[in-house]
């Protein structure tokens, strides 16, 4: 169910019937004309907010669950990550299909779960489930650029071929699992690509080389959310630990921790203002939080 509220007044103004699995993520165009919606049912829907209509339907033969969206800053292309290796873009307004983004090692069968476009547009990044990184010119060319290990950390026992398949044995993940990325995102300037993952940790790095400038700890679980404050001052994380963190970009200090929630948080969100906060939960709650937002001297 995808639920539409009034954030005024907390309303509930619509709620949208389609999907048949899990939704995993949601995104607004700029103009606020359409919303896409990505689930575990392997789909993508298109939908008319202001009606609660459905536009468009997308998904390809060979789709898995959909677990990450990002629409380009001109609201034009939607890409999308999910359980494959694949990284597909649509074009929104006609829901057709743009183009298929491949890496270049054809032994490489990890899943582009995360996907962020940058500000400009012109370049898409993508995280996978083993924690690496890549980024991709988007056009013209859909060529990956740059492959950076990111979160991962390999080992003697890891071997090129390790996957981090689950293993119904011990109910547990092979090691490779530990450094998914949960989330990605860029300052407003594009200079900052801003991961978070399973590892608990967030990394900065510096575009377009891809160069890592700090690590930030402070949570104690998986890093699923990641928001910058339109201003670019401000990084908010959102945990399985049931905390929200607040973080300073500049000097990657931790300078607030907001605590409410119950379970796993699996998203925040600034409002285009930057002076209130949207996080949603696994307790089935969605909080709204204002005030205290800035970095503190």
């Amino acid at each position: 169910m995808v639920r539409i509220w009034d954030i005024e007044t907390g309303r509930l103004l619509r709620s949208l019937r389609g999907h048949t699995h899990d939704i995993r993520a949601v995104v607004f165009t700029p103009d606020g004309q359409i919303l896409a919606t990505g689930s575990d049912d392997r789909t993508i829907r298109l939908w008319n907010p202001k009606t609660g209509e459905p536009l468009k339907l997308l998904f390809t033969r060979y789709d898995h669950n959909v677990c990450s969206l990002s629409l380009s800053p001109d609201g034009l292309m939607l890409a999308r990550g999910s359980h494959n290796k694949d990284i597909k873009i649509w074009e929104v307004t006609t829901g057709t299909e743009l183009m298929t983004l491949l890496g270049k090692d054809p032994y490489d069968h990890h899943w582009s779960v995360c996907v962020a476009f940058s500000p400009d547009g012109i370049h898409l990044a993508s995280g996978s489930d083993i924690g690496k990184i890549k980024v991709w010119e988007v056009l013209p060319s859909g060529e990956e650029k740059i492959v950076h290990n990111g979160h991962w950390r390999e080992d003697e026992e890891d071997t090129p071929e390790a996957r981090g398949y689950f293993f119904e044995d011990d109910g547990g993940f092979q090691k490779p699992m530990d450094y998914w990325i949960g989330a990605m995102t860029f300052t407003p300037d594009g200079k900052i690509l801003i991961t978070g993952s399973r590892d608990t940790t967030i990394k900065f790095f510096a575009m377009p080389e891809v160069t890592e400038l700090r690590t930030l700890k402070g949570h104690g679980g998986w890093v699923r959310s990641l928001a910058v404050s339109p201003d670019g001052k401000v990084l908010v994380s959102a945990s399985d630990d049931h905390t929200i963190k607040l973080w300073d970009i500049a000097s990657g200090r931790h300078f607030r921790t907001l605590k409410g929630h119950t379970s796993y948080v699996r998203s925040v969100c600034f409002s285009v203002d930057g002076l209130r906060l949207a996080s949603a939960s696994w307790d089935r709650t969605v909080k709204l939080w204002e005030g205290g937002l800035e970095p503190t001297e």
